[in-house]
């Protein structure tokens, strides 16, 4: 297979149309194979599984490209950059889904994609009485990086310019920049080199690393394509520069830059056989609502992943994340809001007071459909939703295929202008599918013994 690309490629300097052979064939293969595949690094913003739900930024936003192309996708694990590089250059996957920051060599072997917001790289180094805060206190130092890599090159190019004379460390091929900056965190090597981003977030857990120090210059950032494949380039452009990925990229980038559900899984302590560190917590206040306990349960995870000190970039707090104004209604306060026993109870006061408004909705099942909705956006667009369903003659007492697609039309004029709404525009398809997998996750903790 390798030698019919590299015979492909010799062709394509002397003939244009064989050229264009080429790029149809790259996009073509495809969709023929109903297969996307997408190569990314396991780490806290690519790639990663949360209690057995598959997470990362690069996963989403290629699963996202996958569902536009109408393909399957399969992602394919490696350790570190140079992997992903080999893996594009055997032809084995298409797209090579991680945030490579451009070198010359990376730009004239390869195509870049999905460009990110510029970043530059960091010094990753203990915070302590001798934290360097200048590069020329480089000298002497030992800095450990992947070999190949962007910041190998930044750090030699660096060398050169100022004669330091520090000293480049190769680090084992297993290693990659994320694993680099928890081997500083854990003390185990002196420093490394990565993205300004990646390593801010990084310092979220290891509160002793320092991350300050400005190795390079502004770099663009992106997927990794063939050079060759123009027609999967143009579809990645033509998908990339919609304005529904523009506001997807900017909630992943929250998401996941900022606050990793990546690095709960070393905070959280769950005792083998159970759902949670709170499980007896969710079974004595679900009888007050007549819920299943793994439900109330399912709700906690899908609000907080069970970390009691979450705090969300709008306020909410504790394991039911409730804002604040609700969280004073219910008797709480900075002072014991992140008490995981007081926030749940005063979570599930607040399930009670959603149950009251949507009391009319006699089928106990379908009610707590329209309070997850409600637990999730508030009560104000899912009344709206009613108030539409009910007007173009669906049931407003039933949720899936009734009030939740006239949620999702809320995001249109013709919907969100209609005289019965009252609550203004409101796009529903974070709420619609916080429904789905509450109520799936449910399911899932039903079925363990």
């Amino acid at each position: 297979m390798l030698s019919v690309v590299v015979l492909l490629s010799a062709c394509v300097d002397s003939n244009s149309n064989d050229a264009d052979l080429l790029q149809d064939i790259d996009l073509e293969s495809i969709l023929q194979n109903d297969t996307l595949r997408i190569g990314t690094i396991v780490g806290p913003i690519s790639y990663f599984y949360f209690r057995d739900e598959v997470m990362g930024f690069d996963y989403e936003l290629a699963q996202n490209l996958a569902d536009s192309l109408k393909v399957n996708l399969k992602i394919v694990e490696v350790e570190n950059e140079n992997e992903l590089t080999a893996l594009l250059d055997n032809n084995t996957i298409d797209i090579a889904a991680y945030n490579f920051q451009q070198t010359k060599a990376l730009k004239k072997k390869y195509n870049f994609v999905l460009p990110l917001d510029d970043s530059y790289m960091v010094l990753v180094q203990p915070l302590n009485i001798k934290t360097i805060s200048n590069t020329v206190d480089l000298k002497n130092k030992t800095i450990t990086v992947v070999g190949g890599s962007a910041q190998e090159q930044r750090l030699q190019n660096l060398n050169n310019e100022t004669g330091l004379q520090f000293n480049i460390e190769q680090a084992a091929d297993s290693l990659n920049q994320e694993k680099l900056i928890e081997l500083v965190g854990e003390g185990k090597i002196a420093a490394t080199v990565a993205n300004v981003r990646l390593a801010r977030l990084y310092k979220s857990y290891y509160k002793k690393i320092d991350t300050r120090l400005q190795i390079g210059f502004m770099q663009r950032n992106g997927w990794l394509i063939h050079k060759q494949a123009l027609n999967l380039q143009k579809a990645i452009e033509k998908w990339s520069g919609s304005e529904d990925i523009e506001s997807i990229i900017s909630d992943l980038s929250f998401k996941y830059y900022r606050n990793s559900l990546f690095f709960n899984q070393k905070k959280i302590n769950i005792p083998k056989g159970a759902i949670s560190p709170y499980d007896h917590l969710f079974k004595k206040y679900a009888v007050e609502i007549n819920w299943d306990w793994q439900l109330l349960a399912a709700v906690a995870f899908h609000e907080s992943r069970f970390d009691a000190t979450q705090t969300s970039w709008a306020g909410a707090a504790g394991l039911m994340q409730l804002m604040p104004r609700t969280a004073a209604n219910f008797g709480l306060n900075r002072a014991n809001i992140f008490d995981p026993e007081l926030n749940i109870e005063a979570g599930v006061q607040y399930i009670k007071s959603l149950n009251l408004t949507f009391s009319k909705i006699e089928n106990k099942q379908e009610r707590i459909k329209f309070i997850l909705a409600s637990y999730n956006s508030g009560p104000a667009h899912i009344l709206d939703a009613r108030a539409l369903a009910r007007k173009y003659g669906k049931n407003p007492d039933i949720w899936f295929e009734n009030v939740e697609s006239f949620l999702l039309k809320k995001s249109e004029s013709k919907y969100y202008n209609d005289e019965v709404v009252k609550y203004g525009r409101f796009r529903g398809k974070v709420t619609v599918d916080y429904v789905v997998k509450t109520l799936q996750t449910c399911d899932k903790y039903k079925l363990r013994k």
